[in-house]
């Protein structure tokens, strides 16, 4: 069972019953960064991509795929990769049984890969999820050699579990279209961000605009709270079928279009690494969303 403390100093949030993560599971030393955007707009495309984009300035990364679909790396191991919480349960959640090959695989150009997985459905909580793995993770001396930590996370959020991974991270990098569904569960997010910010050192690092050949809704919204635009991916064929053929853009053949995205990706890994401030954004009434997207 992972530590945990039940009863918060502080609460994250007003009406919040998250569990705070014991300290002593922190990640460590790596610069820890946290993908979340609305279910569908491409974070696991986006994570994979920026994995490699790191590992090709030289930094030793950890990918952790944090969805029960358990996919957020097949791009990069070509397989789908068994959970942590399917190999815990193989021997019975004793863990000085498991070996490092057990649950972390290498994908393409070094980057290490993790899938934490997800209780079954209706079931437990994600929190617990992260924890263990990290944990696990911690105990086998992982993250001691890692330079880069990406935590690759499902969907919308929803509740403080799966709001977990924020409590490691040091950024969190949100993935939206120009569209109003994916800046209102921007907008969530970063409500999210907010309250974890209290208790954690975690912060805004910024928006990547995906699936988008405009940004001028994401611009509005970027007005309105005080995010920023740190990269923008456009609306290409070439990405979709990159993951049809379980292939990183890095891997893709060399057309213009391509190496345009990967350069992009090479840039936005330069500058999250560089660090910088974070983003003191905040979050917007719904009726504020509603009033503020759209056209003229």
């Amino acid at each position: 069972m992972p530590i945990i403390n039940r009863i918060a100093k502080r609460p994250d949030g007003d009406g919040s019953v998250q569990v705070q993560m014991d300290q002593r599971i922190d990640v460590g030393t790596a610069k820890v960064f946290a993908v979340y955007g609305k279910g569908g707009i491409g974070k696991s495309t986006t994570s994979s991509n920026l994995s490699v984009a790191f590992s090709k300035l030289g930094k030793r990364v950890l990918q952790i795929g944090c969805d029960p679909k358990h996919d957020s790396t097949f791009t990069l191991t070509k397989c789908l990769m068994p959970t942590v919480i399917d190999v815990l349960e193989s021997v019975n959640f004793h863990t000085e049984e498991l070996r490092v090959s057990d649950f972390v695989f290498e994908g393409y150009n070094g980057v290490m890969c993790v899938e934490a997985g997800g209780p079954p459905a209706g079931t437990g909580c994600g929190g617990y999820v992260v924890g263990q793995t990290v944990k696990l993770l911690k105990e086998h001396h992982l993250l001691e050699d890692t330079d880069v930590v990406i935590f690759d996370v499902l969907g919308d959020v929803v509740c403080g579990g799966f709001a977990s991974p924020l409590q490691h991270a040091e950024r969190a990098l949100i993935v939206a279209a120009n569209d109003f569904d994916s800046i209102f569960a921007m907008n969530r997010i970063v409500q999210a961000i907010n309250a974890k910010a209290k208790n954690y050192g975690v912060r805004i690092g910024g928006v990547i605009a995906n699936r988008s050949v405009a940004t001028d809704q994401i611009d509005r919204f970027n007005a309105a709270s005080g995010t920023r635009t740190l990269a923008h991916l456009p609306d290409l064929d070439a990405i979709r079928r990159s993951r049809l053929k379980k292939a990183t853009l890095f891997e893709m053949d060399p057309t213009p279009e391509i190496i345009a995205v990967q350069q992009e990706y090479l840039r936005l890994a330069a500058i999250l690494w560089a660090g910088g401030e974070p983003q003191p954004a905040r979050s917007l009434k719904d009726r504020e969303i509603f009033d503020l997207l759209g056209f003229d």
